[in-house]
């Protein structure tokens, strides 16, 4: 056997083993891309409430915490609570944040939730988990690079590497170190 035929199985092969990593890596690679546009990982639900006999000069004790939370209708376990400013009170639920404008009377709930699917692409992506995933996610890197190699030398003729292919490649060479010299000179 011919060493081209063995490239050509070695590509086939690999390829179709590293197919699901390969989908998961670029799922959470375009979502962790776009971190500043939104949080692939969470869910954030938001909640606004009007409050009454709230203002900046009633003491703040745990008797007006459970009169906010009954007026919000927020049954999460309550953690605690911190006075940031005169004006702000903020109460830590196990369900999320509640931040109350003592002026202006408003409670404002956030509450994060886990983002299914996602978020789990994200920990594996990230390598979150540490140990044994840091030797998985090495040897598909190694995949990946022997894939790279073993397609260079699936064509031959005009469409192979020495045809039409090495400009492909080339191009694909450029990009990455034009945008370095260009971002960093």
């Amino acid at each position: 056997m011919n060493w081209r035929k063995w490239n050509n199985i070695i590509h086939r092969d690999l390829g179709y083993f590293l197919v699901g990593l390969t989908i998961i890596y670029a799922i959470s690679g375009v979502a962790a891309n776009h971190l500043r546009q939104w949080d692939s990982n969470f869910i954030t639900e938001t909640k606004t409430f009007p409050l009454k006999n709230i203002s900046n000069d009633i003491p703040v004790d745990r008797a007006l915490v459970d009169n906010i939370l009954a007026q919000t209708g927020e049954t999460g376990k309550y953690k605690s609570h911190f006075r940031p400013s005169v004006s702000r009170l903020q109460i830590f639920l196990e369900s999320g944040v509640m931040d109350i404008d003592m002026y202006k009377g408003l409670a404002v709930l956030e509450r994060k939730r886990n983002r299914p699917v996602l978020r789990e692409f994200n920990f594996l992506h990230l390598n979150q988990a540490g140990k044994i995933w840091t030797w998985v996610a090495d040897i598909y890197a190694v995949g990946l690079f022997l894939l790279a190699v073993t397609g260079l030398f699936i064509l031959k003729g005009k469409n192979g590497l020495k045809g039409r292919g090495k400009w492909f490649v080339i191009a694909g060479i450029l990009v990455p170190v034009v945008f370095l010299i260009l971002y960093f000179y």
